[in-house]
């Protein structure tokens, strides 16, 4: 079934098209909210409560961009609000920041690894370094997503890189 069709379809509130459209691209979004959020099972309700605004405002898509990359900037949203959340809930008003290095000695950096080096930056950070290094995203297309500035984007993205180069190389 073609992306038009499959649209339409679910437009009509046909569960198989639902079904299809969830199946075709809840792998690649699950990653996307789990490298965002940190957690298996926060990522998990955001697949969700993600899935269930695309099809609540399936009608509102334009096509101006694929359906894939329109769902995608609705799981980073409901992601990032859910991080933010979880934040007010169980943050204490002061935090202070983290410099201690993971301990991986001399092995060589694997995609797990890597994985926790990402897990392990600030959510801003974070979701800049996905966005952009992952995800492929522009600083424009972060910054209107995210809802700050280029400028911000970009520092963020510096700042993260060097974050991870202090983790995963920490004697340069």
């Amino acid at each position: 079934m073609t992306e038009p069709q499959l649209i339409e379809q679910c437009l009509k509130h046909d569960r198989l098209a639902q079904r299809l459209l969830y199946d075709r691209y809840k792998n690649a979004m699950y990653t996307l909210a789990f490298r965002i959020t940190g957690n298996f099972e926060v990522a998990s309700e955001v697949l969700q409560d993600a899935f269930l605004q695309v099809f609540k405002h399936l009608s509102d898509f334009q096509g101006r961009s694929t359906l894939g990359a329109w769902i995608k900037t609705i799981v980073i949203r409901t992601a990032l609000s859910s991080v933010r959340a979880q934040k007010a809930i169980f943050e204490p008003l002061e935090t202070k920041h983290d410099s201690t290095h993971l301990d991986w000695g001399l092995q060589e950096i694997d995609a797990h690894y890597l994985e926790q080096a990402i897990q392990s930056l600030s959510d801003g950070y974070r979701a800049v370094f996905v966005m952009a290094e992952v995800e492929g995203f522009s600083h424009k297309e972060i910054a209107e997503t995210l809802g700050i500035s280029e400028g911000t984007s970009k520092s963020q993205l510096f700042y993260a890189k060097k974050r991870l180069r202090e983790i995963l190389v920490p004697n340069l």
